[in-house]
């Protein structure tokens, strides 16, 4: 297997999507179903990349700990991921999902957004707290 350079995960409540990619674009890493329970032992296996995600509530707390595995999380607003999923024959489903966030976050014109860093409150934390 070659080396995956960059991964685009579909959150959900129990069960993740992955697809990882490697410089080539060809797919290395699939993985339509991968349970809440197992998500971070597959990432602490996995050399650092570029990993992509939708931004929602619990995608902070993701970035976070992929964070520490030494990867590279971007975050992304969903309607810059929607002109990547591929619909028709196949649908939307997770694993397309996950197919087009990892499409997605090797654009460089889509602006990426900054994750929440628990160690220091963002500004406006700090002003309403005065």
């Amino acid at each position: 297997m070659s080396a995956i350079v960059t991964i685009g995960i579909d959150l959900a409540k129990n069960v993740f999507a992955v697809h990882g990619v490697n410089a080539t674009g060809q797919p290395a890493l699939v993985r339509p179903s991968v349970p809440r329970a197992k998500l971070l032992e597959l990432f602490a296996s996995l050399p650092p990349c570029l990993i992509g995600m939708e931004a929602c509530s619990g995608a902070h707390h993701w970035a976070r700990e992929f964070q520490r595995f030494g990867h590279t999380v971007r975050l992304m607003a969903p309607k810059f991921v929607i002109p990547y999923r591929l619909s028709g024959k196949r649908g939307k489903n997770e694993a397309a999902d996950a197919a087009a966030i990892c499409e997605a976050v090797t654009r460089p014109i889509d602006p990426a957004l900054a994750y929440l860093n628990l160690s220091a409150p963002p500004p406006n934390w700090i002003h309403a707290s005065n």
